[in-house]
């Protein structure tokens, strides 16, 4: 698999360091059901999927990556806002 860096261009997959599903973070602080769900359950969904990724040996740059988890087509990528997960 092979993702666009907005900065560096089309790079190996091995650049790269996962850093999660791109999920909506609960708003406030205090303990409940949203931050318990936020935390410990995760969808495993086939099909189009939001993850951050970290271009770890290149520019240290967080993106947004848009791929198809059955076929690992990549669909998108973006420069992260506020640094991803």
């Amino acid at each position: 698999m092979r993702l666009t860096c907005p900065l560096c261009g089309e790079r190996d997959l091995r650049e790269f360091t996962y850093r999660g599903a791109a999920l909506a973070r609960p708003e406030g602080e205090a303990w409940g059901d949203d931050w318990h769900d936020y935390i410990h359950l995760r969808d495993n969904p086939a099909g189009e999927s939001r993850e951050y990724w970290a271009h770890s040996t290149g520019c240290a740059a967080v993106l947004l990556v848009t791929r198809d988890t059955r076929t690992h087509e990549v669909l998108g990528s973006a420069l992260a806002k506020g640094g991803g997960a």
